[in-house]
């Protein structure tokens, strides 16, 4: 099973956190975006968009980061832990990947990304945005151990994935203790979650060279 990706990639890791979750061993393929790699023709043939997370399993090529990991659990899981078959667990399950992807990474990237990639200056009114989605995701933890009901889900493992890399550019948890008590907690608890410690240090390490430039 073919893995392309980058480890500083949240999306990337959290499907390195997912297969390790389910004992898979993915045959891990480095692309190196900031040379163009992924517009390499033999690359785009896999995927038309040639974005990564790309996984390809025995020639079934499927892309975006939360699909990747519904895929997995619904293929390779020994049970529904991970992705409830009920449909109301599973809906809460899917309405938290859902919230990572259009809500809180995406104020993680409308925020972080062109001070990091374009040197521009912080934003605070987009700054606000993020503090909007760690309140919510605040609410969501309100009495609970996990984002999306009784027990770790791939909704804690993406979302984790996301927080690790908000918190590592610097945002503070002070103000938001559920989801505070729950990262400390739910690091603990994920399989891989060494590996996304790995790929947090090959951001800081990208984010540090490009402020050299």
């Amino acid at each position: 099973m073919d893995f392309y990706y980058s480890p500083g990639s949240a999306p990337c890791r959290s499907v390195l956190m997912t297969a390790a979750a389910l004992g898979i061993k993915l045959n891990k393929k480095l692309l190196n975006t900031g040379e163009k790699e992924q517009l390499k023709p033999e690359f785009i043939k896999l995927n038309p968009q040639h974005t990564i997370p790309t996984l390809v399993d025995n020639g079934f090529a499927i892309w975006e980061s939360r699909a990747i990991l519904i895929y997995l659990v619904e293929k390779y899981g020994k049970d529904d832990s991970l992705y409830p078959k009920d449909p109301q667990q599973k809906a809460l399950v899917n309405q938290r990947l859902y919230f990572d992807m259009g809500v809180l990474y995406q104020a993680f990237a409308d925020y972080y990304y062109p001070q990091f990639r374009f040197n521009k200056p912080a934003d605070p009114e987009i700054f606000k945005k993020v503090e909007a989605a760690f309140a919510f995701l605040n609410t969501f933890l309100e009495g609970e151990q996990y984002v999306a009901g009784s027990r770790l889900t791939i909704a804690d493992i993406s979302i984790l994935s996301s927080v690790s890399t908000i918190v590592t550019v610097g945002f503070p948890l002070a103000n938001y203790p559920n989801v505070a008590n729950w990262y400390e907690r739910v690091q603990k608890e994920t399989p891989g979650w060494a590996e996304n410690v790995e790929g947090l240090e090959k951001l800081k390490e990208r984010i540090a060279g490009i402020r050299k430039q």
